[in-house]
């Protein structure tokens, strides 16, 4: 009987997520967007510091030719060169070696993108969606830089490494044996994982940005009113958990070549290999060139989760890992 009614649970939950997903399409549709399907194993990929992906072979395991896609983003970049003005899509994605409560190695990713977008457009689209899709209150904007004056104590941009280091003793963080003390960026991902994002998006949805322009490689960066240089790159949290993130897109194709090459110089001082970076993308950017626009992608499960009550998005899939 406990069996029965597990099932019960679930399949209600299944209902509840197929509806958010037939909401989240007319949401696209009314706004013009056009819904597209793009390959999820490709020879190129986009790399990036903190995701692995998963290498795809031959049926002899001898040739690999390939990598489930983390992200739909190149592809659906190139169709923006191609002249496509407002995309989306709903498909899987891939992560290797990422399995929790709020992570699965294959899961439901939610992209868009849509050309004369700034950041503020982009923002204001994720926080319509996410009140249409999951029926949730306006979300709050704030600045990373208020987020950690507020929940750390700190200047994200301006405080110096031993500052950020005293930050987390003084706020019981557990500093893990293997962070290079001079990596700013090490120390504020840290303080953000540990004491920023849980308190996120408590009451209502939340979104963040305004990050550091080292943590933001594909966005465009911007210099503010007080003089501090940001990535326009924006995250929405809900109840602590991070739930999507986007740009204000770069267009210029050599300044993310430089970025992406500086990412891969990191994977191997990490030990880390390097990955093919994404020639066709860049090539399609340099002519016929990618316009200005802002995209975003949304983890579809956490938000059906928060959405259903649930307490992990095993709940609101079919199937996991």
């Amino acid at each position: 009987m406990s069996e029965a009614r597990d099932f019960q649970l679930r399949h209600e939950r299944l209902r509840q997520r197929a509806a958010m997903l037939a909401r989240l399409r007319g949401f696209f549709v009314e706004r013009g967007f056009l819904e597209v399907e793009t390959p999820v194993i490709d020879a190129e990929i986009i790399p990036e510091l903190h995701i692995e992906p998963f290498g795809v072979g031959d049926a002899s395991h001898k040739l690999a030719f390939g990598f489930l896609q983390a992200s739909p983003e190149l592809h659906m970049k190139r169709l923006l060169c191609e002249g496509l003005p407002a995309i989306f899509q709903a498909t899987r994605s891939f992560r290797y070696g990422e399995r929790g409560a709020i992570h699965n190695p294959e899961f439901t990713m939610v992209e868009w993108y849509r050309t004369g977008d700034d950041m503020v457009a982009g923002m204001q689209l994720l926080d319509e969606l996410c009140q249409t899709v999951a029926g949730s209150a306006a979300a709050r904007h704030t600045t990373y830089a208020e987020a950690f004056r507020t929940h750390a104590g700190v200047d994200a941009h301006h405080a110096t490494c031993e500052e950020l280091a005293t930050a987390a003793k003084r706020l019981n963080v557990a500093v893990p044996e293997g962070i290079h003390a001079d990596d700013r960026d090490e120390w504020l991902n840290l303080l953000l994982a540990d004491v920023v994002e849980p308190r996120l998006g408590a009451d209502r949805p939340e979104i963040l940005y305004d990050y550091p322009a080292t943590q933001s490689a594909l966005a465009v960066t911007a210099t503010r009113a007080d003089g501090t240089l940001v990535g326009e790159r924006f995250e929405l949290y809900w109840r602590g958990i991070e739930l999507a993130n986007g740009y204000h897109e770069l267009t210029d194709a050599a300044a993310l070549r430089t970025r992406l090459e500086e990412v891969n110089r990191q994977r191997s001082a990490d030990g880390r290999p390097a990955l093919p970076l994404p020639e066709r993308l860049l090539a399609a950017m340099t002519d016929p060139g990618l316009p200005a626009c802002s995209g975003c992608a949304l983890g579809f499960d956490r938000l059906a989760m928060l959405a259903c009550g649930a307490t992990t998005i095993d709940d609101v899939m079919a199937f996991g890992w």
